[in-house]
């Protein structure tokens, strides 16, 4: 079996440089690098993690805490964070919470205790038990797709990723709007995300912008599900003055809302149109086809790998939310001709 002597021995460079490409412990030029990354693939060289991790405290490993992993949104966030941990040379530990908080902070403190160099969560409803367990033990972590505290003094708490939700609502809303409609619904998530609170912002701005007053009657949660989704439906269907449009708040509130109007014989977007937040890869094949927002679900996931490598390089830096644009997805079940992205 080559050691790291063997490959120093092949690439003519010292074990110390060998180590250092290794685990990224010093910039190596990158001539020296490719040299000692052919030797390893030469020899067949296998580093031993376990004691690597005992010198330098580190594990090479990251710990990644979603909920919904079936959801596809999410699916592609994983992605994301995977491709680009196993890019930088990481292995990843994944559990799933449930968007319970009590299930969350024990499958985080399992992760932990796994020894992993750091954390990316996405938090449930109420994490007041994730956030004290993290600031706690100082676990270095990034917090993805949901927000859990507000800027003090101008400077969150943890690192976070997410896009940008209240902006492209309030586009939905106006762009309804445009077309004439004046009851427009909103189908809301979870009660508790950030998301969910964004997009009712969101949405609010958009009435604003529109000029159109806020029906509080007109928004209904639907618990960020299926199911919750075509209850939330229904309910806005019941009113005396239902609305002619829906904007739906995430992927598996569509379906939920899509299947509402099914069961009501109501047809999108002749009998009331619709416009969702969050695309999917099949979103085109309905009938009529839904226009969307989609959001950079691979590029949150990757952010938020490298978000928290640059927190293990500085570990005292400040944190930082970084939120990444979203893009309209233009088709027919708002009741325009098909266009194209952005249009």
């Amino acid at each position: 079996m080559a050691t790291m002597a063997d490959v120093a021995r092949r690439a003519g460079v010292s074990v110390a440089t060998v180590s250092h490409v290794l685990n990224g412990t010093r910039p190596v030029l990158p001539h020296t690098r490719q040299a000692v990354l052919d030797a390893i693939d030469e020899l067949g060289y296998t580093p031993n993690t376990l004691a690597r991790s005992l010198v330098t405290s580190r594990t090479r490993s990251l710990g990644l805490a979603v909920s919904a992993i079936s959801n596809p949104y999410f699916t592609e966030i994983l992605q994301g964070v995977e491709a680009t941990a196993l890019e930088q040379g990481y292995s990843l530990l994944i559990a799933d919470p449930h968007d319970d908080p009590r299930h969350e902070r024990k499958v985080v403190q399992l992760l932990h205790e796994r020894r992993v160099d750091g954390l990316i969560v996405a938090p449930s409803p109420h994490p007041r038990e994730l956030v004290s367990y993290l600031h706690r033990h100082k676990v270095p972590a990034v917090l993805l797709d949901r927000v859990v505290d507000g800027p003090a003094n101008g400077v969150p708490r943890f690192d976070q990723v997410c896009a940008e939700s209240a902006e492209m609502v309030a586009r939905l809303v106006t762009h309804l709007a445009e077309l004439g409609h004046r009851r427009i619904g909103l189908v809301a998530g979870r009660r508790g995300l950030s998301t969910t609170a964004e997009r009712i912002t969101g949405y609010r701005h958009g009435l604003a912008a529109a000029g159109l007053p806020h029906d509080e009657r007109l928004v209904v949660h639907g618990d960020s599900a299926a199911a919750g989704g075509a209850q939330a439906t229904a309910a806005l269907l019941s009113l005396a003055a239902p609305p002619t449009a829906l904007v739906t708040a995430n992927n598996a509130m569509t379906i939920g809302a899509l299947r509402a109007l099914r069961e009501r014989d109501l047809s999108v977007p002749g009998d009331i149109a619709l416009c969702c937040f969050d695309d999917f890869a099949w979103a085109d094949l309905f009938t009529p086809r839904l226009t969307a927002v989609a959001q950079p679900s691979k590029d949150l996931g990757a952010q938020a790998v490298r978000v928290l490598l640059e927190r293990l390089a500085a570990p005292d830096r400040p944190a930082r939310t970084v939120r990444l644009p979203c893009t309209f997805v233009h088709r027919t079940s708002c009741g325009c001709p098909e266009k194209g992205p952005d249009s």
